[in-house]
């Protein structure tokens, strides 16, 4: 049996970056691949990459529809098509801005995606993007109950808990301490029994003792999106600001959560709340692979 290898006049070449986002020091992050070139793909080559990558979330900036925007951006997990993320935002302003881009108006951009126009701006190092206006759903006891058990916990231990909405929906939930979220060990076989649920993930957080720099930990995992667990989440640590800010467990305007830890990373989020009622995630970002994905040219 005789094989022809494929030509690559078959193929075309996209611009690629990997971005660690919610770090400044390489692989210490949580990397989101940003594909400079959305419009030459089709939906289903997103998700093939994005399958591929197997990473959290996979980016595609497309030319914007909207006339605010400075970008389209499609988000995809391993698994689906998202409408919002925190870290492939702030990952893909990174990368428009590093591609030598420019937004309309210096020092901000606009996002076009599935939850709308998302603001960001720029300070001094950091990108910080707007928070969508966040729903915050009250859990039923068999939600609760079922959360307790895949997490591992007694169902005492589950404190402040709501279903968040951002566009991923995270079951939210506080534990009685930072430490008690490191300790952690959410049961895999019972996490893929909550594939029907009414959210995407779990995240919980707790906060660390007072004097220490960072103000909370978090943790996120959503194997129903075929993540088990998140490195650095934004739109979790979107949901958990949501929360703190409505049962006012923190008393300043901001603060800095610690996230990934279990996974070997240091991932820092800043959280800041407007007078408006905006809240704004951010961090660092840092560019950890550069080049080009060969894609097929048959649709």
């Amino acid at each position: 049996m005789t094989s022809r290898l494929r030509s690559t006049s078959d193929l075309a070449r996209v611009a690629f970056r990997q971005v660690d986002v919610f770090t400044g020091t390489p692989f210490q992050g949580n990397p989101v691949a940003v594909i400079l070139e959305g419009d030459a793909l089709t939906g289903t080559q997103m998700q093939q990459i994005a399958a591929w990558t197997r990473l959290s979330e996979t980016a595609f900036l497309c030319t914007p529809r909207h006339h605010e925007a400075d970008y389209r951006l499609r988000i995809f997990t391993p698994g689906e098509e998202i409408p919002f993320a925190g870290h492939p935002t702030i990952g893909s302003a990174w990368a428009f801005l590093q591609d030598g881009r420019r937004p309309k108006t210096p020092g901000r951009l606009v996002q076009e995606c599935g939850k709308g126009l998302i603001a960001l701006r720029q300070a001094g190092e950091r990108l910080f993007c707007a928070l969508p206006d966040p729903r915050i759903l009250a859990a039923d006891e068999s939600e609760r109950l079922a959360v307790a058990n895949a997490l591992g916990l007694r169902p005492d231990e589950i404190g402040v808990h709501a279903l968040v909405d951002v566009g991923p929906v995270w079951f939210t939930v506080q534990l009685a301490s930072a430490g008690k979220v490191l300790t952690l060990k959410p049961r895999a076989a019972l996490m893929e029994t909550l594939a029907d649920a009414r959210y995407d993930g779990i995240t919980v957080f707790g906060l660390h003792p007072p004097g220490t720099t960072e103000a909370l930990e978090v943790r996120s995992v959503a194997p129903r999106l075929g993540v088990p667990e998140d490195p650095v989440c934004g739109s979790g640590n979107g949901c958990v600001a949501a929360l703190v800010r409505q049962h006012r467990l923190l008393a300043s305007s901001h603060y800095t959560a610690s996230q990934g830890a279990c996974l070997s990373r240091s991932g820092r989020v800043a959280i800041e709340y407007d007078p408006d009622g905006t809240i704004w995630v951010g961090g660092l970002a840092v560019t950890c692979i550069e080049g080009s994905l060969a894609v097929d040219r048959k649709r």
